[in-house]
C-alpha cells in the first residue's frame, strides 16, 4: 500500500479516469469492470480500500439470513469500501439503507454492487456513496445472499483483492492491484500536475496538438 499519499489527498485529486490511465502506463490495463456501474446516490469522487463479499442467487428459505453480509458489515475498517461480486444479478436489492447504516457506523465509506441496490432515497439523504448496475425493490432474504468474504472476487473478469485501492466516480470503477499501488499513486498525482499544466495553455489559446507536442499529456 502507498505509504506516501494519504486517501485524503486522493480524494481531492483522484478521478477513476486518471488512476485508469495510471494502471495503464503500468501495463495494467483491464483494472475497470466494463459494466454500468454508476452511483445511485451522491455525486463525486470515491476512493477507499476493499472489503468484499461474494454473492449468489437462491430460491429456497434461507435457514441463516443475512449471516453473512450482517459480519461483513460488522467487521467493517474505516475507509472500506464494501465491494459486493453478485455476478451482475437483478434478482434483489441486496443493499439499502439499514446496511448502509450499519456500515458507516464502522467507517465504510460506500458500496460498490455488481447487481442491484434498494432504498436509494434515504441513502442519498444520509450521504452514503452507493453504485450498483440498478435498482430492485425486492429484499434479498430468499433470493441472494453473502456466501464468503474478505476474499478475492471478479467483476467482469477484474479481480477484487481485500485491502486494495479502488476508486469510483461518475466514469466507472477501477482498482488498484497492492504490488503496483504505490508506483501508479505516484503516477497519478504526478499527471494531475501535467494536466493542470495542460488545461492552462490550451485555455491560453494553445492549439491541443502543441500542447500534446509540448508536455505529452491528453
Amino acid at each position: 500500500m502507498s505509504n506516501e499519499i494519504p486517501l485524503a489527498e486522493m480524494r481531492a485529486h483522484f478521478t477513476s479516469a486518471l488512476v485508469c490511465d495510471a494502471l495503464d502506463a503500468e501495463g495494467f490495463r483491464h483494472q475497470s469492470p466494463r459494466l454500468p456501474i454508476r452511483p445511485l446516490t451522491v455525486p463525486g469522487v470515491l476512493i477507499g480500500r476493499c472489503k468484499t463479499t461474494l454473492w449468489g442467487d437462491m430460491a429456497h428459505v434461507d435457514a441463516r439470513p443475512y449471516e453473512l453480509e450482517l459480519k461483513a458489515v460488522d467487521t467493517c475498517q474505516p475507509d472500506d469500501v464494501l465491494v459486493c461480486a453478485a455476478g451482475g444479478s437483478m434478482r434483489s436489492g441486496i443493499w439499502g439503507e439499514l446496511l448502509s447504516t450499519a456500515a458507516r457506523n464502522q467507517g465504510c465509506v460506500g458500496v460498490v454492487v455488481d447487481g442491484a441496490v434498494r432504498d436509494v432515497a434515504q441513502m442519498s439523504r444520509m450521504g452514503f456513496a452507493a453504485y450498483a448496475l440498478g435498482t430492485i425493490i425486492y429484499d434479498s432474504r430468499d433470493r441472494q445472499r453473502v456466501v464468503d468474504l474478505d476474499i478475492v472476487v471478479e467483476i467482469d473478469g477484474v479481480s477484487f483483492e481485500p485491502g486494495s485501492l479502488i476508486v469510483a466516480d461518475e466514469d466507472g470503477v477501477v482498482v488498484v492491484p497492492r504490488a503496483v499501488e504505490e508506483s501508479v499513486v505516484r503516477r497519478a498525482m504526478a499527471k494531475v500536475h501535467a494536466e493542470n499544466e495542460v488545461r492552462d495553455a490550451i485555455r491560453a489559446g494553445m492549439k491541443a496538438t502543441d500542447a500534446f507536442a509540448r508536455y505529452g499529456v491528453l
